[in-house]
């Protein structure tokens, strides 16, 4: 099922429906179908159209530590906590918190 949706959306890009929403659901599907490098590309060109959209660097941080990237990981999640905070979505801040603080734990263990 993730297959076809993949392919519907993409006969979507470059066309006037395609922004951060169509790149966010793209990635989503990406994920959720387990191509985490597809994802967090697609994940990054929804960030280029609207850098301000707190559920696509929360999105972006899961598929960058699924594809074994933590230090970019962190990166993204501490982007994205900014930027919910920011606007208000303290949700997403405190669930990126979570994954940014698990990150950091796991990096000092690998390190020390």
């Amino acid at each position: 099922m993730t297959t076809a949706i993949i392919a519907n959306l993409e006969k979507l890009l470059g066309g006037p429906r395609d922004g951060a929403l169509l790149r966010y659901s793209l990635g989503n599907e990406h994920l959720k179908a387990g191509d985490f490098e597809q994802a967090a590309s697609c994940l990054r060109e929804a960030l280029e159209r609207d850098a301000t959209y707190s559920a696509a660097w929360k999105l972006l941080g899961k598929a960058l530590s699924e594809c074994s990237r933590p230090v970019e990981a962190l990166a993204a999640y501490e982007q994205g906590i900014v930027v919910a905070e920011s606007k208000g979505d303290l949700q997403a801040a405190k669930e990126m918190a979570v994954f940014a603080r698990r990150i950091r734990h796991q990096l000092q263990t690998t390190e020390g």
